[in-house]
């Protein structure tokens, strides 16, 4: 069973994961870092100490990509970096273009770092909040997702950004998340079960793994003991694995911080339900499809939005003992 690790002090996601981008590019002068007018304390070492390999192109997402796109062709591993809903939204064209589909012919290593995933931003409203995210980047061929739980699994991807020569799209919370247990992480299969149980199995992404884990908790007080995957690659993960362990249940629930029903996680998982004939039925929690305007903790605008821990617990509890009145599937 996977607990919290109140030992290791949390940071940053983007802190953990550009400590890891300064220390490589000391060994590395093939690391280049591309930011679209975004910074942070471990940015201002980046720009310090590497004023060759740093360029800032301003509130210029568009820009950003045509940089790094170019950067890449010439051999450089690219980091590019801005807020989530920017550098996925207001450059969806350049990405789609310079690299998903340039990179069929030219390989390349761009790394996209989109800081502020779901509702991060709470009290930025839904301009910089990104629910669309996954479904856009999903979207697209040769891009490869990864959406961390917590600042160890961030850190982690970095090696993978070196090795892997493909375009990546890291989603990153912007806030400091607890430390989830790391003795079980297994990086090659692209998730991580944080929770063993039977019958119910939770398959949830970044923020929600904290959810998940709470309600996890809830419902072995009522004597249901859920299974939890932490699915931080949404891939280029183990799908004969994945499946393998969703036969092995008979309730499934997918939860994710984006729309629900609009192409995110859970149109994935559905597909590989229906592909490989996964008996077992499944209820996608997901952000209600809507855009609010309403400020308030991240707790309380997830429990307006379907995708709260108390709403969620009802509905899965709901779900799980065959009740009709289940409010978080499509």
């Amino acid at each position: 069973m996977s607990a919290l690790v109140p030992a290791i002090r949390p940071v940053a996601m983007r802190d953990a994961f550009l400590e890891q981008v300064w220390q490589g590019m000391q060994r590395d002068e093939m690391i280049y870092f591309v930011t679209a007018d975004f910074g942070s304390p471990v940015l201002d070492k980046i720009r310090r100490d590497f004023p060759t390999r740093f360029v800032n192109v301003g509130i210029a997402e568009q820009n950003l990509i045509n940089v790094s796109c170019g950067l890449a062709l010439e051999g450089f591993c690219v980091f590019a970096y801005a807020i989530a809903p920017f550098i996925t939204m207001r450059c969806f064209e350049q990405i789609r273009v310079n690299l998903a589909l340039l990179s069929t012919v030219r390989p390349m290593n761009v790394n996209l770092i989109g800081v502020g995933a779901g509702y991060s931003y709470v009290m930025s409203g839904p301009t910089h909040q990104c629910y669309e995210d996954l479904t856009l980047m999903r979207g697209l061929p040769n891009l490869h997702i990864y959406s961390p739980s917590d600042h160890l699994g961030a850190e982690s991807l970095f090696a993978r950004c070196l090795g892997e020569k493909r375009p990546k799209y890291l989603r990153f919370d912007a806030q400091i998340l607890p430390v989830l247990d790391p003795s079980n992480d297994d990086p090659a299969t692209g998730f991580v079960v944080r929770r063993q149980g039977e019958g119910l199995c939770l398959i949830a992404t970044g923020f929600m793994v904290h959810t998940a884990l709470a309600i996890a908790g809830h419902l072995s007080a009522r004597g249901i003991a859920a299974t939890l995957v932490d699915l931080f690659d949404l891939s280029d993960f183990d799908r004969e694995g994945l499946v393998a362990l969703m036969r092995r249940h008979s309730h499934l629930v997918s939860m994710e911080e984006g729309f629900r029903g609009r192409g995110g996680m859970d149109s994935m998982l559905f597909e590989i339900i229906s592909r490989h004939h996964v008996p077992a039925p499944m209820l996608n929690l997901g952000v209600e499809p809507a855009y609010s305007f309403e400020l308030g903790t991240r707790q309380q605008l997830h429990e307006r939005v379907g995708i709260g821990e108390q709403g969620a617990l009802a509905d899965i509890v709901g779900f799980y003992k065959g009740q009709t009145a289940v409010s978080g599937g499509v």
